[in-house]
């Protein structure tokens, strides 16, 4: 895979004609050349020409690949021991927020992923062609070697890349090499999504080593089956398995992508019970596609996108819907259930069939009757069922084990495709243990790949187990404050470029309202998730809290989980409790036990680069909030590995 679609030093430039560039260029292109972008690539071309005049020593890379988000970086110069990321506003007047934010997004990138980058200064760099220079323009470092980005017009780009070279300048870098220096990328679901969605494979997006190894033989294993069902006219399902942010959901959308291209006969669908998910996703594709046709001077419309992106990532419940009206088999010959676990038991599904959907005498599990609908098909068909484990976070949930037992019961000619790692003692006929279905590497997290370990630990009550794997995580920050307002200014010195931050608290945290925390206002999730910081209803605004609802299958880069009572230490054990009225009352449900610890573990799971946990201090003057309530939840946290915030 080329890293760039051009690759040449300043001083070879003046023996490749313009024309012989712009063909390079185009023949990376995956689709035909549009105007517009070839309009670009000839200003780039021309300025490009300039700047070798000014920069001899330069190499330039133009339309260099950011994995992780799926796009390409207009032009790199590495000159003097620096590396310089440029991002070309052909025609614009003025340096917006949103470019500036995915400039500084690819410098990101490459401090974050790019091996040989780790080392090196990177230098993002805005160029608005026809704006006037800032006044304010001084070049400010981070502490990783990274700088905020610059903002310069086209005829001020070479005199910003030569005042920084003489000030801060090292030994040279050998461009070749450090181009090909080994990329690690870990996409957040919205930029995997984004970038499946946009035709690039998932090796394009995903770290070379073991965890995407792991997450490509698991896509090659699920490929093969598929086509083995279809010569032999049978059906199959599939489970894959793994820990927390391994990349289950990257896995389904990479596959109904890859049969959606290939393979448009089997109309291929993504299927979710989660709400936010379905709609974060959707709403991020929409807006993706309709800035690219913007990009490419092509017409469009955001009730189109978003029509062709709900035709790709459906509301599992609108598909068992649509089921239930008619007897005729699915469109879908190849369906991915995201969460597969939380498919519900008998008797919720018969108790919400009869009473919203005046289906009496319903007997069915949910996953029993997805099967049945896609065993309307004559012939083949194939469901995948994406599986987590410790995540149950709602009444009725029936676990894998109920899709097993749907198997052994009423499909016993279905063939099943099950990882090592899913233990069962139900007797399937047709049953293939497949390993490749098992993702065990944590990708979510990419400065913590045993994140998932520690917080598992945490949940079990274990501190001195969870303090011993803390101490392997020493690039993920862990911090514990009794101060709100730190920890907001905490996350928002942390976040940078497109990062994003935000508040979580568990849904039946109800004590933490005097703290500035209420989860009873209900998050809109695409804003939440979306939005850009200004918008009060982002996350980057720390104003409202989402729950483990609002944000499982998705991750920010830096969390705030406020701890409330309902998940309290009891002696060395943990209590469960739940507010009703004016009182805290105890849990004594096994499985209302294990909800709200799950939604604990969710929570905890979502950061990517770090998190900060808020635990009141509580007040003498409100039984509900008793200091001894947090004091005791606190202390464990710190004896777990959590730091006090400075």
């Amino acid at each position: 895979m080329n890293r760039a679609y051009v690759s040449i030093d300043a001083c070879h430039l003046p023996q490749v004609t313009d024309a012989e560039l712009l063909g390079q260029l185009a023949a990376g292109l995956p689709f035909a050349l549009e105007p517009a972008q070839r309009a670009a690539w000839e200003f780039q071309i021309a300025h490009l020409r300039e700047l070798a005049v000014e920069l001899p020593p330069a190499h330039f890379f133009l339309e260099f690949l950011i994995p992780r988000m799926g796009r390409r970086a207009d032009l790199i110069v590495v000159i003097d021991g620096l590396i310089f990321v440029v991002e070309y506003k052909v025609g614009s007047s003025q340096f917006d927020r949103s470019s500036v934010d995915q400039v500084y997004g690819y410098g990101l990138d490459l401090k974050h992923f790019h091996e040989t980058s780790h080392t090196a200064s990177v230098v993002p760099i805005l160029v608005a062609t026809h704006a006037e220079e800032p006044v304010d323009n001084s070049l400010q470092w981070e502490d990783d070697g990274l700088a905020r980005p610059l903002k310069v017009s086209a005829d001020g780009l070479a005199p910003a890349i030569n005042y920084v070279c003489r000030i801060w300048g090292g030994q040279p870098i050998g461009p070749v090499e450090w181009a090909e220096g080994r990329y690690r990328p870990t996409p957040t679901i919205v930029e995997a999504a984004q970038a499946l969605y946009r035709g690039h494979d998932v090796e394009e997006i995903s770290r070379s080593e073991a965890g995407a190894e792991n997450l490509t033989h698991t896509s090659d294993y699920i490929a093969s089956a598929i086509e083995d069902a279809k010569r032999n006219d049978r059906k199959i399902i599939c489970f894959i398995t793994g820990v927390p942010g391994s990349g289950k959901t990257l896995a389904g959308l990479n596959l109904a992508t890859a049969r959606q291209r290939a393979h448009g006969d089997e109309h291929a669908v993504f299927l979710s019970g989660n709400g936010p998910l379905v709609e974060v996703l959707r709403e991020a594709l929409a807006n993706d596609a309709v800035d690219i046709a913007r990009v490419a001077g092509e017409k469009t419309s955001k009730v189109k996108e978003n029509r062709r992106a709900s035709a790709f990532i459906q509301n599992i419940h609108h598909f068992r819907d649509d089921a239930l009206s008619t007897e005729a088999a699915p469109i879908e010959r190849v369906a991915i259930f995201d969460e597969a676990q939380r498919a519900w038991d008998v008797e919720q599904t018969s108790k919400f069939m009869q009473q919203k959907k005046g289906q009496l005498g319903f007997s069915m599990s949910e996953p029993e009757f997805l099967l049945s609908v896609m065993d309307r098909h004559d012939g083949w068909c194939a469901i995948i069922c994406l599986v987590g484990g410790g995540q149950e976070i709602n009444t009725g949930e029936a676990g894998i084990a109920e899709w097993l037992r749907a198997l052994q019961r009423s499909f016993p000619h279905w063939q099943a495709h099950i990882p090592e790692t899913l233990e069962h003692k139900i007797d399937l006929e047709e049953e293939i243990t497949a390993p490749a279905l098992h993702l065990a590497t944590a990708l979510r997290s990419f400065r913590a790949e045993r994140l998932s370990d520690f917080v598992g630990e945490v949940i079990k009550g274990d501190a001195e187990a969870a303090r011993a794997i803390s101490h392997e995580l020493q690039d993920f920050p862990l911090f514990v404050t009794r101060d709100m307002d730190a920890a907001r200014s905490w996350l928002r010195s942390n976040v940078r470029g497109n990062e994003r931050s935000g508040l979580l608290a568990s849904s039946n945290a109800a004590r933490l309202k005097p703290y500035g925390i209420f989860t009873k206002a209900k998050i809109e999730p695409a804003k939440w998730f979306l939005a850009p910081p200004e918008d009060v209803r982002s996350s980057n605004a720390l104003e409202d809290a989402a729950t483990e609802f609002d944000v499982q299958g998705l991750e920010l880069d830096w969390t705030c989980v406020c701890w409330d009572s309902n998940f309290r230490r009891k002696g060395k054990v943990w209590e469960t409790m739940q507010f009703r009225g004016t009182r805290w009352q105890a849990v004594n449900d096994a499985a209302r036990q294990a909800f709200i610890a799950n939604s604990y573990r969710v929570l905890l799971t979502r950061a990517r680069q770090g998190m900060v946990v808020f635990v009141p201090e509580g007040t003498l003057v409100d039984k509900t909030r008793e200091p001894e309530f947090y004091d005791a939840i606190f202390e464990f946290l710190r004896l777990s590995g959590f730091k006090p915030l400075p």
